[in-house]
């Protein structure tokens, strides 16, 4: 009987795999909008009268910081009823600046947006941060309900981040426990609360935190950014290069992206009772392709602070010397889902392929007594190609449950680990795969 179900079982999984392959769904069977196929140039001469900053004083000197002035130009669009910011080239150094509705950014070739190095620079203010909603410092670029948001054009958003990661690092020689948090510093761009956004053709670098941030962003289109911040000789520490935090249909494509930290990272909330907050969620239907992944802690994470994410598309990626391929982060003090993820066409080569291991860092069950189990299933990894380290970086542990995982059409190089333990997963499917040419 059991070999009857497990039968089954394959053929559903191929079953579902061809009719996703085969007319553009989600992995959960649902159609994917032809939204994700339509992408257009930000044409900035249909946003509005342009605002050039420096018809408001301010001038091309990375000495000075001119904040003020910079704003006015957006709340001078934002009366005359919006449009567009312009940055012309040169370098310009500010603190937090607010984007309001119909008010965009544009960066002209040359053109840098720098942040100051001084936190005090940078409002105090409700935002969000690592899974929550709490009085943090906001971003260089702000924009919250601003429906329709672009930033467009082929300058750069320099968050200046090296005087923050010499402080941070100091701190934690002193205080090897402190969080990340504690070292004040401001993210590169945060955008929330808005629907049909686009950021597409900047760079952002050096970010001191996070470098984008999205939280509770419908209709969201990254497209073309070139997006990094090193790991040496001084670390960028938690320089995410996009987190997605409560957003649904997501378009990520033709980026580049090499941080010392997640590339993409899936956010949502934390804590034993975050699936019940009203400020949390998940995050679905993302489709990520055709971009290029350099040095990364991993290219895609699921979490650590996150409680729902699924039909997740990884897809026609190149990969080199990211650290991890596809990692979850199981959280005990948090209740988590992982569900309906597709990596597929993947070339390039990582340290570990596949990496689920319980995450304690910051682990806070907030007076509870039990941990909190964690879920991750029908998960699929096909197509693959790549030169690694460990292929199943997995421990096997009682705080979540992994199933209905699928690796189909896999030819891996393993230097150091090439073993698959399929009884860490019920219902593991292998289809032609190989680990150092040895099938599976």
């Amino acid at each position: 009987m059991k070999k009857f179900f497990r039968f089954l079982h394959v053929l559903t999984s191929l079953a579902i795999l061809s009719n996703v392959q085969a007319q553009g769904k989600f992995p959960d069977g649902s159609a994917i909008s032809t939204w994700f196929e339509t992408v257009r140039s930000t044409n900035i001469e249909t946003l509005g009268k342009k605002f050039r900053i420096t018809d408001f004083g301010v001038v091309a000197d990375s000495t000075i910081v001119q904040t003020a002035k910079i704003q006015q130009a957006i709340d001078k669009a934002y009366a005359h009823g919006g449009g567009v910011v312009v940055v012309p080239k040169g370098i310009y150094l500010s603190g937090s600046l607010f984007f309001k509705p119909k008010t965009h950014l544009h960066l002209e070739e040359g053109a840098v947006l720098k942040g100051s190095d001084d936190i005090a620079d940078f409002a105090l203010a409700e935002t969000r941060m690592e899974g929550q909603t709490v009085k943090y410092f906001v971003a260089l670029v702000n924009a919250d309900h601003v429906d329709g948001f672009t930033i467009s054009g082929k300058g750069t958003l320099n968050g200046n981040g090296l005087r923050y990661w010499k402080s941070f690092w100091l701190r934690r020689q002193f205080n090897p426990k402190c969080t990340n948090m504690d070292e004040m510093r401001p993210r590169v761009l945060y955008v929330s609360n808005s629907k049909d956004v686009q950021i597409s053709g900047i760079r952002l670098i050096n970010s001191p935190f996070w470098t984008s941030h999205y939280y509770k962003c419908e209709n969201l289109k990254l497209i073309g950014l070139h997006i990094s911040a090193p790991k040496e000789p001084v670390k960028a520490p938690s320089s995410d290069a996009i987190d997605l935090d409560v957003c649904r249909n997501v378009l990520i494509k033709d980026c580049y992206l090499s941080v010392n930290d997640d590339a993409i990272a899936l956010k949502g909330g934390k804590g034993p009772k975050s699936d019940k907050d009203p400020n949390n969620g998940p995050n679905s239907n993302i489709i990520i392709e055709n971009c290029f992944f350099g040095f990364c802690h991993s290219a895609l994470t699921c979490g650590s602070e996150s409680i729902h994410s699924y039909n997740v598309i990884f897809r026609n990626n190149t990969l080199d010397k990211a650290r991890k391929l596809l990692q979850l982060k199981m959280r005990p003090d948090t209740p988590q889902e992982y569900e309906n993820i597709l990596i597929e066409n993947i070339k390039g080569n990582v340290n570990s392929m596949l990496f689920i291991k319980p995450w304690t860092q910051f682990f806070d069950l907030k007076g509870e007594k039990d941990i909190k189990m964690s879920y991750a299933r029908n998960i699929i990894l096909r197509n693959i190609d790549l030169d690694c380290d460990i292929v199943f970086d997995v421990l096997n542990s009682e705080q979540y449950v992994l199933s209905d995982f699928t690796f189909q059409n896999m030819h891996v190089r393993a230097s150091k680990d090439p073993v698959i333990h399929k009884e860490y997963i019920k219902n593991l499917i292998l289809n032609n795969v190989t680990v150092n040419n040895k099938k599976q």
